[in-house]
């Protein structure tokens, strides 16, 4: 995410806090981001969340419903539509895979009726 034209103070603390504004919506998700994720891993953390709840809606899932509960006590409509959780100790890398093979399951599960 870097640009190498521009290494000023001003636009590293820019990307600084780009990037804490959307591990901030990752966080809200239910989904762990550590202090070692560089900006770029943000970045396609969010692309991959937002490509899965993409699909979940193409699919007829209902995000407010589908979102993993924190309180424990909801159920998703369908587990198919359930976005994964990233564990402490698990690396971006692996966990986009596991979310890459959510989507694909989500694409191939087929519309919720």
């Amino acid at each position: 995410m870097t640009h190498p034209d521009n290494t000023s103070n001003d636009w590293n603390r820019d990307v600084a806090r780009v990037a804490q504004e959307m591990a901030s919506r990752l966080r809200a998700r239910g989904i762990e981001v550590q202090d070692s994720d560089s900006p770029d891993d943000v970045v396609a953390l969010v692309e991959s969340v937002e490509e899965f709840e993409r699909v979940v809606e193409a699919h007829g899932g209902d995000l407010m419903v589908d979102e993993p509960p924190t309180t424990g006590a909801a159920q998703p409509d369908d587990p198919h539509f359930l976005l994964p959780t990233r564990a402490a100790d698990e690396s971006v890398s692996n966990y986009m895979k596991r979310l890459s093979a959510a989507t694909t399951a989500v694409r191939e599960h087929g519309p919720h009726s």
